[in-house]
This record gives structure tokens, C-alpha cells and sequence, in this order.
């Protein structure tokens, strides 16, 4: 004959374990992602040529951006806006590459008004060789940008080599992106 009492001790005593279980796994998870890189979000992009796209240019700029403004050359494509703080930590980099001719920077304005972009451009300088306007983000979803600013690596045959998740800062720059562009000029295939 079993015993009513001393089972639902039994109950009570794994149901205290509960809490225990869960937070343990949820600890694992957050163990495990010490681990992730949020950098280096694989991209299904790479090694593809760029998406198929048009965008105008921004108000008062004589240039758009399309699919084939980014083939013949090396170049790279900045996702930036306006409201982007971070954008602002990288611009400097993007004006001494502009000015130094090292690769064509081409800017993709991401879900900003036009007016709000040029004045930040006044603001801050233009680097960009052609800038197109991606007012609604839908060129921005076919490159797979999860955010801003996001900059992608373009060889000369229009394939997206790299891509860099968050602002480009110096060693960036100096350890990847300066590297890639040097091999796909000398006809190397560097991957990202």
C-alpha cells in the first residue's frame, strides 16, 4: 500500500529542483555565449555578387548607386545614417581613405531623410564617391544588413569579399580590410 504522505513529499521535493534546472540552463546559454563573436555574423553574401539594385542619389548629389557602379574596382560600401552614433566613430577612417585614393568608398544611406543625410555629410565631410538613398531599407535587406553601420568589401568583378558588423575602427582597417584590398588588386582571393 502506498503512502500519501511521503509522496507528495517525493513531489514537492522535485518541484523545488525546478527553479534550479532552469537556471541552470539558462546560465549554459549565457555561458556558451561569451563565446560568440556578434562581429562576424556569418553573411550567406559572401563570395556572391552583389544584389541587383538601383538606388537615387541623395538631394543635391549628381550620383546614385547601382549594381553596376560596383564592378571594374575594388571598392568598399558603407551602410550609414544620420542617427547612426556610431557612424560618426568611423567617418574620420572613411574621409583619410577618400583622401588618400587607397579604394572608392560608396555610401548606402539607410532608412534617413535626405535632408537629414546631406547635413550630416556637410557636417562631418563626404567621403563617398556615390551614395545611394535606401529611404525604406529594402536594398538594405537584400545585402542582409542587420543594422547600422555595416561595410561591405566589393572585388572588381562585383562579389561581396567581406563583411564588417559595427564601426571600422584603425586596427580593422590595418588588419583586414587593407590586407583584402591589396590581395584582390594583386588577383589573390582573401577570405573573410
Amino acid at each position: 500500500m502506498s503512502n500519501p504522505i511521503a509522496e507528495q513529499g517525493s513531489r514537492r521535493h522535485w518541484l523545488r529542483l525546478v527553479p534550479l534546472v532552469i537556471a541552470l540552463v539558462i546560465g549554459g546559454f549565457l555561458f556558451a555565449g561569451l563565446n560568440l563573436r556578434p562581429k562576424e555574423i556569418p553573411s550567406v553574401l559572401i563570395g556572391k555578387a552583389v544584389p541587383d539594385f538601383e538606388l537615387p542619389p541623395l538631394p543635391g548629389r549628381p550620383r546614385g548607386l547601382t549594381t553596376a557602379d560596383l564592378k571594374g574596382e575594388v571598392s568598399l560600401v558603407n551602410v550609414f545614417a544620420s542617427w547612426c552614433v556610431s557612424c560618426r566613430a568611423e567617418h574620420p577612417l572613411f574621409m583619410k581613405l577618400q583622401a588618400s585614393g587607397v579604394v572608392p568608398v560608396h555610401g548606402l544611406n539607410y532608412k534617413d531623410e535626405g535632408s537629414a543625410a546631406m547635413g550630416w555629410l556637410r557636417r562631418h565631410g563626404d567621403p563617398y564617391d556615390r551614395v545611394g538613398a535606401d529611404l525604406k531599407g529594402r536594398v538594405g535587406i537584400d545585402w542582409g544588413v542587420y543594422g547600422v553601420p555595416e561595410t561591405f568589401l566589393v572585388s572588381a568583378e562585383g562579389r561581396i569579399v567581406c563583411k564588417h558588423i559595427g564601426p571600422i575602427m584603425q586596427r580593422d582597417l590595418d588588419d583586414k580590410l587593407l590586407p583584402f584590398i591589396k590581395a584582390l588588386r594583386e588577383g589573390g582571393t582573401p577570405q573573410c
